[in-house]
């Protein structure tokens, strides 16, 4: 069957989309681009904030009206939202065939060909009130194989790997622990299964993604694995960067700190999301640093990895947050100068212990004072952009300007170590050469504009 695929939310979901892709392709059937060309139209969901929820709702509506416009006779829901309102699906939104929960890609490729026959057999009577989709939906502790041979929907040039799903942190902020259930590694021999296929099929680029990757293999092999795995990753000989994601300042250990240090495919950037800086706010949401512990850890990344990228998280009106905590908070990104930082304005998400507080913030002041730090971070970035003139560095080109394409040559758009996909800045270049999406090359940084650089090839 012709089947066209929506995958929404974070990058560690895009990784299930993929594995459900080739699931999909392995079953025989054919993923289309157009959606008005599909039979089977399948959304893998997000529910992690309200945004998040929003988008997936609106979408499964969307692809729904193709059931009556255009070849789509099944629409299946998937992911996050599916495995945490598959009751509510059912009532509210008839149109779904078929629910597939966060542990239930294996059952995909069935699970479609179950929802066809079941509809040839009913027929196209769909109850107003109520779905009748077939759900599979499997306990949130299971972990399914990860296909070695899955294939990446980047583009080829950078792929992500995830290490581990679910989380047993347990913020009183956070959903996920509930839809995605508790840590569990992914084996390291079929993470290299993966890696190696990925690098074969173009992957120059593997980020490491999981709810926290600094605590990999400790359930599967009683220590903290993450160095081994990078390791073992920078074995494989085509592979240029090794890039790491979400790890908790807490649980950094000197073996990863060496590891980053001896290893010269791996990246010297970590995504280290702390969320506040007020201890007291930190103690309400669950989390397990203060202050101190992660200036200290900042302070020690800095100085024994010279050059490290440092990108963070942050969240602004969290039930309670007083205006002295955010001045705190504002304080801290002044002092620790954070080379990437993103913010989130506090969602309340039901079924946590945060939403129950009766201490909520109006939503103007949450997005205001959201606002503000992404002011102040704007500063901190720009004169860190101006601080890169003069550099060189060795950076991976993603594509080019077709608009600026002259006869001298073409702008291509490269990022540097420094900089993850789709969150963090980009290098231009005008080059006379022709260069290929993947291709490494040496540029001289000469200028700045805003979040991103300019270059010239040395």
């Amino acid at each position: 069957m012709k089947i066209f695929f929506v995958s929404l939310g974070c990058d560690k979901n895009l990784v299930d989309s993929e594995m459900m892709i080739t699931a999909l392709q392995k079953a025989g059937h054919l993923i289309v681009d157009d959606e008005t060309a599909a039979e089977v139209i399948v959304v893998n969901t997000c529910c992690f904030i309200g945004d998040a929820k929003e988008e997936s709702i609106n979408t499964l509506l969307m692809m729904a009206e193709y059931k009556e416009t255009a070849a789509c006779n099944l629409l299946v829901a998937a992911g996050c939202l599916a495995q945490r309102y598959h009751e509510e699906i059912r009532q509210e939104i008839p149109e779904v065939d078929v629910i597939v929960g966060t542990t239930g890609y294996e059952a995909l490729a069935e699970a479609i060909e179950q929802g066809i026959r079941q509809k040839a057999l009913v027929g196209e009577d769909v109850s107003e009130e109520k779905s009748s989709a077939a759900e599979y939906l499997k306990d949130v502790d299971y972990l399914p194989k990860p296909l070695p041979e899955r294939n990446s929907m980047t583009g080829g040039y950078y792929a992500y790997l995830k290490i581990a799903e679910g989380c047993d942190k347990h913020c009183s902020y956070c959903i996920i622990p509930k839809v995605r259930g508790k840590y569990r590694s992914v084996p390291l021999e079929n993470l290299m299964a993966q890696a190696k296929h990925l690098v074969q099929n173009g992957a120059k680029e593997l980020i490491l993604v999981a709810q926290e990757t600094t605590l990999y293999g400790t359930d599967l092999y009683g220590a903290k694995s993450l160095p081994k795995l990078l390791e073992e990753l920078s074995s494989i000989e085509e592979l240029q960067w090794i890039r790491i994601l979400y790890c908790y300042p807490e649980e950094i250990t000197q073996e990863l700190v060496d590891a980053i240090k001896r290893l010269p495919k791996v990246c010297r950037y970590l995504d280290i999301p702390i969320q506040h800086s007020s201890d007291r706010i930190l103690k309400k949401m669950g989390r397990h640093t203060k202050r101190k512990e992660i200036a200290d850890a900042i302070q020690k990344l800095r100085s024994e990895i010279p050059g490290i990228a440092l990108r963070t998280t942050l969240m602004t009106g969290f039930p309670g947050e007083t205006e002295e905590d955010f001045e705190d908070l504002k304080e801290f990104v002044k002092e620790q100068r954070f080379d990437r930082l993103g913010v989130f304005a506090y969602s309340q998400e039901e079924d946590t212990p945060a939403a129950e507080r009766k201490d909520q913030i109006d939503e103007e002041v949450k997005e205001a004072r959201r606002d503000e730090i992404m002011k102040l971070q704007q500063e901190i970035a720009f004169e860190k952009c101006e601080e890169q003139i003069g550099i060189e560095l060795s950076v991976m080109v993603e594509g080019s300007l077709p608009e600026e394409s002259l006869p001298n040559g073409s702008v291509y758009i490269a990022r540097t170590y420094m900089d993850a996909p789709e969150v963090d800045g980009y290098v231009f270049v005008r080059s006379e050469w022709n260069l290929m999406s993947g291709d490494f090359i040496t540029v001289k940084v000469v200028g700045a504009e805003g979040y991103d650089l300019i270059g010239k090839i040395i």
